[in-house]
């Protein structure tokens, strides 16, 4: 494409509401795509499909993780959780993620044993690819993990849905409308299923095992609370430069 090409594409974009139009743009020319098959593109991402399921692909933590239409899209801040979650992964170790997603963290961790839990299909069959090597549970958090897992998880890290039911309406339409409710929703206060995960976890977690959550500076207290009725001992970790915070628990 011309360099007029491009400025025009961006000026689409931009129209539409895109802030890093020129960037976007540029993106979706190196796509590879031409012709009818990148005014598909355009026009998906114009109707406003975030920019990461039209390409594919997100990066994170230096990593392009597959991404499709219909997922949650990692953000940059569950960088941390990954972060977090990896320093406590020895070369033995097994390791679980709830809520998994597409696996940003199933997919950085280097680990004895993977495991991968979540509800949606769409999003574990990314998760495949992302973390090939991982073994995937169609799972509502530990209901339907195999039994031989109690007990020897070293580590249980979640990015489960944490955004008030009623704070929805107020995100980007980016989520909102294209990424799927049960991956945001968090309940009244966000926090039910942190509680769920918490409460559960004893059972899971190997001795000395650690439960990593990310949570959002206003809700940690709350998070924590969940943590310690459970009997765990926390600790708040917060990453100002990917506005990542998690809590972690220790069994």
């Amino acid at each position: 494409m011309t360099s007029a090409g491009s400025e025009a594409l961006a000026t689409r974009l931009r129209a539409a509401g895109c802030v890093f139009a020129e960037d976007e743009a540029g993106l979706l020319v190196d796509s590879g795509a031409t012709g009818d098959a990148l005014e598909a593109l355009v026009r998906r991402r114009v109707a406003g499909e975030p920019l990461e399921t039209v390409l594919g692909w997100v990066e994170f933590a230096g990593m392009r993780l597959t991404v499709r239409p219909g997922v949650f899209v990692p953000r940059r801040r569950t960088e941390l959780l990954a972060r977090v979650a990896a320093s406590r992964c020895a070369p033995g170790s097994v390791f679980l993620e709830l809520c998994c997603g597409v696996a940003p963290v199933g997919a950085l961790v280097h680990a004895g044993e993977v495991h991968l839990a979540d509800l949606d299909p769409a999003a574990l069959a990314c998760a495949r690819v992302n973390a090939p090597d991982a073994h995937v549970h169609l799972s509502d958090l530990y209901a339907a993990l195999p039994a031989d897992l109690r007990g020897r998880v070293d580590v249980v890290a979640a990015n489960a849905p944490y955004v008030p039911s009623d704070a929805i309406a107020l995100m980007p339409p980016e989520a909102r409308d294209h990424e799927r409710r049960m991956a945001l929703d968090g309940g009244p206060d966000g926090v039910d299923l942190h509680r769920r995960i918490a409460a559960g976890a004893r059972d899971w977690l190997a001795p000395a095992g650690v439960l990593v959550i990310e949570t959002s500076p206003h809700q940690a207290p709350l998070t924590v609370a969940a943590m310690s009725d459970a009997g765990l001992a926390t600790e708040v970790v917060v990453d100002d430069s990917v506005a990542g915070c998690v809590v972690v628990g220790l069994g």
